[in-house]
């Protein structure tokens, strides 16, 4: 006697997982910010793009799995997915490279002076925070910066939506 999964469940525990997956790993990174005192870069904060997309889109999917909606459109949404996470892998690889200095960063992202202690009031002075240079990591960790463990992340959940989506049910 062979136990078989109803239909849908692939996609349905896939679409979760994702979900799930995408909301830790961008919550992460705004713990890291807001409660951390981590100040991202802009190279950081595009990289989140993905993830606001992709939690959104995840669930969607789960909604459709989990109400049987046709499942074009289940596998549909698990490919953008699977995108959505590459485009995470490009981004986070190519901020790891401007880190180790492989190859430049947006001109527009780095480090500026900060503006005399004296020159303007002290409302504007709190007003201009200055974010970091994109080519220095903030921290390291078993060798990896944030961007690093971001292309980790990103390789793990755009497996589990490639195979959710491409798999039989």
């Amino acid at each position: 006697m062979t136990l078989t999964a109803p239909t849908g469940t692939t996609q349905t525990m896939g679409a979760a997982l994702l979900a799930l997956g995408m909301a830790v790993t961008v919550g992460t990174a705004l713990g890291f910010q807001h409660i951390g005192g981590y100040i991202p870069c802009k190279l950081c904060l595009e990289q989140r793009l993905p993830y606001y997309i992709g939690v959104p889109v995840a669930t969607l999917a789960l909604a459709a799995a989990a109400f049987r909606l046709p499942p074009l459109l289940v596998r549909g949404l698990l490919l953008a997915v699977a995108l959505l996470m590459m485009w995470s892998i490009f981004l986070g690889a190519f901020h790891s490279g401007v880190e180790w200095g492989f190859w430049p960063g947006p001109a527009d992202c780095g480090a500026v002076a900060l503006p005399p202690s004296g020159s303007g009031s002290l409302l504007d002075q709190l007003d201009a925070v200055i974010p970091p240079s994109c080519d220095q990591a903030a921290g390291r960790f078993l060798g990896l910066s944030f961007a690093g463990w971001n292309v980790v992340a990103s390789l793990g959940l755009s497996a589990i939506a490639w195979a959710a989506a491409l798999r039989k049910a």
